[in-house]
This record gives C-alpha cells, structure tokens and sequence, in this order.
C-alpha cells in the first residue's frame, strides 16, 4: 500500500458508524440497504481482484471496478434498473465520503460521483380486481397456523396500503381494537401513520391477537420460530397464496404478484372508490402527494369515463373538417 493509497475497511468503518448513524441518523432501512451493497461489492472485488476484501484499497474502487459490478448486477444477478441505480447510490455516498475524508482520493472519488444513473421505463402500476384479491385472501387454509397468520397479514395489508418493510416490523402493541380500530405503521424515513381498519379486518386481528396471546413487543406477523417474518418470507407466502387461489380464480395465472401489488391494489380500489388523491396519499404514507399520481394514470375507467365526454360533449356538434384539396388530402392520409 503506497502513502496515497488507504484501507478500504477503516474507512467503511467510518462512513457507516460516523457518517451514516452518528452525523446524519441515517434510519435502520438505509443503513440495511448501504450495508447489503457494500456486501456485493466487496465479494465481488475479492473475487475480481483475487484479494480478500480486509487488504483492499482506495486505488480498488476505481471507476472499472464499479462499472463492472454493475453490469454484474444486471447482467449477473438479473437485477432491474432501479436496483442497479439503488447501489450505485451507495457507492457514490462512499465516494463522497472518501473524497472528504482522503484528499489524495478525491480525483478518484469524483470520478466514481461522475458515474450516471440509468434511465428506465416507468410501467403503468400493476393491480389486482376485487375479484382477484377477495380470491387471494380466501385462499389461506383457515385449519393451519400458517394459513390463519397468511389469511390476517395479507388482510392487513390490503386494508393498510402498507408497503412489506412496515409489516414486518408491525409489534402486537402497534394494534389497537377500541371503539376506533386502528393500527401504528413506521414507514420510510421513519414517518408513521395511523389508519384505520375495517371491520372485517378488525375481527380477524382481534381473533389473530388473542390466539397470538403475545406482549406488545412481540412480533404481530412471526415466522414458525417465532421470529419476526422477513420480506422474502411475506413474498413466498404471497407466492403460495397466489398459487392456491389461481384455481378458484384463472385470471390470476400469469401474473407478476407481489405484496407491492396488494399495495397498488389497495390504492386502485380506494380511488375507484371516489377518494381523493390526497386522501390516498395519506393513506399510503406518501410525503409527496404527486408520487401518489401514478395511480390516477393507472386508473383505466377513470380515462374511460373521461373519453365518454370527450366523444360526446353537450349542445350541438359542429361539422367535420373537411381538407379543402387533395395536398391537404395526402397528408391527412399519411
């Protein structure tokens, strides 16, 4: 190691533990997320640069290096776009860490900062029909413990709009089943939420409460083990779920279904619903009441009824254009 040349280890030890928790009190999303990029990163340095990641280098995490675990990533790991934009924001965290901690670094680092993100499709948000869910929610098998605890977490997530990170941090303390049914959601950037619960989703909780017969501070959603279920543990049940309730309901073959679906689901319905944006906004958690506007450009009766108007406006409807010669004519019918 020359004299400009640092330890890559002592330096993540200072961007997670100083920069991260101690300056900014990053929150503990941010923190999993930097440190699972980090994990890729450096097992894919020690297998690209056959040195084990404890004797890497500044000069290691040079711009080749980056741009090659992204494609990595994409190419590799099958990752998406946004994933792949995801890590690099990490990375170029680090680097501007790097880049005020080590000013021999500093080229280096801003060379990695230079890397841009890569610009993606925004698809039209996926959702399922009423049919759809009620199908997935009866699909549980009531007999089992699992199925009871699949059948009340995905009502709960249908009912909340609660995106899979705050379902599995959802405590038993977290519910609340007086004369207003409710419960406490953490989201993103540590904001939370109160919303209400229907009826229905009342009843099931409360029976769910009492068999659960846990304290507060016990997980609301536990694994087997009695551990707090993951996100991968949400999503292969969904996936079993989805699979059962394909019988009962064929539309669901095919399907890409996620619990960031029921999510979507849940916003699609209460906007055909006739609720407002900013109502759903609220309900979702959005900081930005625009992000919530994805939904209104999903909402294909919405554009329906709009177009009915449009096709049929009121009073008396004037003549239609006529070209008045063939030039006129030609390019109309381009």
């Amino acid at each position: 190691m020359t004299a400009d040349t640092h330890s890559i280890a002592s330096l993540l030890h200072g961007f997670f533990l100083d920069r991260l928790i101690r300056q900014r009190n990053a929150s503990p999303a941010t923190i999993a997320a930097y440190r699972d990029t980090f994990r890729l990163l450096l097992r894919f340095a020690e297998e690209h640069l056959h040195r084990p990641a404890a004797l890497l280098t500044t000069d290691d995490l040079a711009v080749p290096l980056v741009l090659t675990f992204l494609n990595y990533l994409e190419q590799g790991r099958r990752n998406s776009i946004r994933t792949r934009n995801a890590r690099l924001a990490a990375v170029r965290s680090f680097a501007s860490y790097l880049g005020r901690e080590e000013p021999s670094a500093l080229l280096q680092a801003q060379r990695v900062l230079a890397i841009p993100m890569k610009r993606c499709a925004h698809p039209v948000l996926g959702h399922l029909s009423r049919d759809e869910m009620h199908a997935i929610l009866a699909a549980p098998d009531a007999t089992t413990w699992s199925g009871r605890r699949d059948h009340v977490l995905l009502a709960t997530l249908y009912n909340t709009g609660a995106r899979v990170s705050e379902a599995v941090t959802l405590d038993v303390g977290h519910l609340h089943l007086d004369r207003t049914p409710r419960i406490n959601l953490h989201g993103k950037g540590r904001k939370e939420r109160t919303v209400p619960l229907w009826k229905s989703t009342a009843r099931t909780l409360a029976a769910w409460a009492r068999e659960r017969g846990a304290p507060p501070d016990a997980p609301l959603f536990p694994n087997r083990s009695g551990r707090r279920i993951t996100r991968s543990g949400i999503a292969r049940r969904l996936a079993l779920t989805v699979a059962v309730a394909t019988t009962a309901c064929p539309s669901l073959r095919n399907q890409s279904i996620s619990p960031h679906t029921i999510r979507h689901t849940t916003a699609m319905h209460l906007l055909e619903a006739g609720n407002d944006i900013s109502l759903i906004a609220l309900w979702l958690g959005h900081e930005n009441p625009s992000t919530t506007h994805a939904y209104l450009e999903a909402d294909l009766a919405l554009k329906e009824r709009v177009l009915a108007r449009v096709a049929a406006p009121p009073g008396r409807r004037g003549k239609p254009f006529r070209p008045s010669d063939s030039l006129l004519a030609f390019l109309d019918g381009l």
